[in-house]
């Protein structure tokens, strides 16, 4: 017999689709589901045909936060005996290529963290939310280091200290989302970020990532010099140049596709 695979990866509209595909759990994040995920993350970034990641969930949840029936586990120890599921974290936020969040569903503990280390997120109005944990008795510790960037202190605290559920347009609110749309609407919202991120060029998509993930952790002087040698380098880049004579002659740069 086949193994179970938790997991489903696509290509299509030159992005990868991730679904979370295990709806009896409500897409828990069982240690074997979590290695599928970091395994189809590399793949995603590696590839050069897929200029966006689309991170989803089957059934009614998007994803309900660790596998209780495992005690929590998010899967075996790395080599560096890290947790993998910091690594998933990673992946998204910290990888070359955006990873738009299409929360279709309720997403709790880790759930909510993989909504937050998303780049784009887009919820269905249905969609609920809540970090849990302490109610379990324990924290929602690793998450927090992409919360708090996106909810802030205060809204962060007491979020993790009441557990409490939270609809879409109030994770809106919270800036955790970016839009919230219809349960039929949100394809196509998902497919409209893909594209507007496929008309950019690969290697400028990249360096915008990596500059709004790494101006917030410099001071103000090493901000700019960071700001100044970027750009200096994608002025002189052979994708800048095709873009600013691609714009002269008023036509779409060869990285769009037809």
């Amino acid at each position: 017999m086949p193994e179970e695979s938790f997991t489903r990866y696509e290509l299509k509209h030159q992005a990868a689709f991730i679904t979370l595909d295990s709806p009896k759990t409500r897409n828990a994040l069982a240690p074997a589901m979590v290695s599928e995920l970091i395994a189809h993350l590399r793949n995603a970034h590696a590839d050069d045909a897929v200029r966006a990641i689309v991170l989803t969930g089957s059934g009614s949840a998007f994803c309900a936060g660790a596998d209780l029936r495992g005690r929590g586990s998010m899967g075996d120890a790395t080599p560096s005996g890290g947790n993998p599921f910091v690594e998933v974290l990673k992946l998204i936020r910290d990888g070359d290529k955006p990873v738009i969040a299409a929360v279709n569903g309720a997403a709790f503990g880790g759930g909510v963290g993989l909504v937050a280390a998303a780049d784009i997120a887009i919820a269905v109005s249905t969609a609920s939310f809540s970090f849990s944990e302490v109610r379990l008795g324990v924290i929602p510790a690793m998450i927090s280091v992409v919360v708090l960037p996106k909810l802030g202190e205060l809204q962060t605290m007491r979020l993790f200290l009441t557990a409490e559920r939270f609809k879409a347009p109030e994770a809106l609110g919270y800036g955790l989302l970016h839009r919230v749309v219809e349960a039929d609407q949100l394809e196509q919202a998902v497919l409209a970020e893909v594209q507007a991120i496929a008309a950019g060029g690969p290697n400028a998509i990249r360096e915008a990532k990596a500059l709004v993930r790494n101006v917030a952790k410099l001071s103000e002087d090493a901000a700019y010099a960071y700001a100044e040698e970027k750009i200096a380098k994608l002025f002189a880049s052979e994708e800048a140049a095709e873009g600013i004579t691609a714009f002269v002659e008023k036509r779409a740069p060869r990285w769009v596709k037809p």
